[in-house]
């Protein structure tokens, strides 16, 4: 039972694959003797042929079901397109400006929601850098504090730069 248990697993002289490799040769069809059990050379291609043939059926069967549909979806596009021109012909004085009108809104709308999101993100940022100072910081925080130093070491700097201007221009 243990023995044919390990045969079936790959055997733990093989390494303990999970699959055989007698069955990924047999899967990939490069093992003509893929059974190793005395089977002939004959079966073992006969079994090849066959495994080859059976995907090929397969494949084949998939892509005309595929060739189909899309014919199918060809068709019922054309057919509609057929339909509609001469109603859009008639109603186009006042499909266009809709259309025109409808993308607008739809645009602003969206971009009123993402801004908003946005919008909402950065105050819960602010919100959670600002009321957790001593404990764990949002990410980012780090970055802002070295952005205000800098920032802070340079208006020091042009302060102190203006102010010698200001001295020098008063000596002379």
């Amino acid at each position: 039972m243990a023995g044919e248990q390990g045969h079936h697993r790959g055997g733990a002289q093989r390494g303990g694959y999970a699959v055989g490799d007698d069955y990924m040769r047999a899967i990939r069809g490069d093992d003509y003797n893929y059974g190793g059990h005395g089977q002939s050379q004959g079966q073992g291609q006969n079994q090849a042929v066959a495994v080859t043939l059976g995907k090929g059926v397969a494949a084949a069967a998939a892509a005309g079901s595929m060739l189909f549909l899309s014919a199918l979806a060809l068709t019922g596009t054309v057919v509609a397109l057929v339909i509609a021109t001469p109603v859009m012909v008639i109603f186009s004085p006042v499909l266009v400006p809709a259309a025109i009108a409808v993308a607008l809104l739809t645009t602003g709308f969206v971009s009123s929601g993402a801004l908003g999101a946005a919008a909402m993100g950065v105050l819960a940022w602010m919100y959670r850098y600002l009321s957790h100072r001593t404990s764990s910081s949002p990410p980012g925080s780090d970055k802002v504090d070295h952005a205000g130093a800098k920032l802070d070491s340079k208006a020091h700097e042009v302060k102190n730069w203006a102010q010698q201007r200001m001295d020098q221009a008063r000596t002379q």
